[in-house]
């Protein structure tokens, strides 16, 4: 999906829950939307630094923790960086396919993953309230 779609899709998902998608919001979501692979935060840092010179890394913790929270981006545990997320809005399991060779990251849908997960927690007692998969690999242009 095109970058501005994306963005102009973001900010009615922030005015239909009543929160503010500020300018500099925007700007971290860009840059992520710009990226094929996980970017950490003081990289997001420099590259924001290019048209905000008072950027801080408390500002960039802000942005990504107000993205996180609304389900606009993702947080790759495993290498502690985000990647936007362009379906959001929506609950959904998340299993991350990551090129530990190039560092490009495709996020994909296993059908069935989900509710196997979920039967084997509830056979032991446990209700699952977030499933992050994150599998590293080699990308089919880097093998």
């Amino acid at each position: 999906m095109d970058q501005q779609v994306l963005i102009k899709k973001a900010r009615h998902f922030c005015e239909s829950k009543g929160v503010r998608f500020t300018a500099l919001r925007e700007k971290v979501y860009s840059i992520l939307l710009s990226h094929q692979n996980a970017v950490g935060a003081y990289d997001l840092l420099d590259e924001l630094k290019k048209t905000e010179d008072s950027a801080k890394p408390a500002t960039v913790y802000r942005a990504l923790e107000f993205l996180l929270e609304l389900g606009m981006i993702h947080r790759l545990e495993s290498n502690n960086a985000f990647i936007a997320c362009h379906h959001f809005g929506c609950s959904h399991p998340v299993q991350f396919l990551i090129c530990d060779t190039c560092g490009n990251v495709q996020e994909i849908q296993s059908d069935g993953l989900q509710d196997k997960l979920e039967k084997q927690a509830q056979s032991v007692g446990f209700r699952v309230t977030r499933q992050t998969i994150e599998a590293h690999g080699v990308c089919s242009h880097c093998q």
